[in-house]
């Protein structure tokens, strides 16, 4: 069925179900934020980690001018408590953490803060232990599991690919 919405512009259900497979793909890849603009339709799912729920879906809308990028932000000095190791051995290891997605790591909330996790620090599933830019966006990557961190094996602002081991936690 496809209905004028008072902008003059064509919608139908596939818009629905479009926004329901967009919801479902960043439940499934652990994503807090996905935005799609094509011609004058824009779809933006985020949400939140803490309740693993979908919290904003923006329906399609005529595309806005793009704004100015903010700025990046700025590389942070490695931290000494990372112990960087072949990641080849560990890939198939179930206490290793994998990256969900391609991007940048990121060990701090931001340059000049406290690290999420250091060697020996006890962690909880779910717990927010390093954030991964991708696409301009800040992605917070979850323990997998409760545990100890015995090694951190990436370097703050070292870029990633997905299925990348990140950290071990035991």
């Amino acid at each position: 069925m496809t209905k004028t919405t008072s902008a003059g512009k064509k919608s139908n259900n596939s818009d629905k179900e479009l926004i329901r497979a967009i919801a479902e793909m960043v439940n499934e890849q652990n994503l807090a934020e996905i935005e799609i603009e094509r011609d004058e339709f824009r779809i933006r799912v985020t949400r939140s980690f803490a309740s693993n729920e979908v919290m904003h879906v923006a329906a399609p809308a005529p595309a806005a001018p793009a704004a100015a990028a903010p700025p990046a932000p700025a590389i942070a000095p490695p931290v000494l408590s990372v112990e960087p190791v072949a990641s080849d051995d560990l890939s198939s290891n179930p206490n290793a953490l994998l990256s969900p997605m391609v991007g940048t790591a990121y060990l701090a909330p931001e340059p000049g803060a406290t690290d999420f996790i250091k060697v020996g620090m006890s962690v909880n599933e779910g717990q927010t232990v390093l954030i991964v830019e991708a696409m301009k966006t800040m992605n917070q990557i979850p323990a997998h599991k409760s545990g100890t961190v015995t090694k951190i094996i990436v370097e703050d602002s070292q870029p990633i690919e997905f299925g990348e081991p990140l950290v071990v936690i035991e």
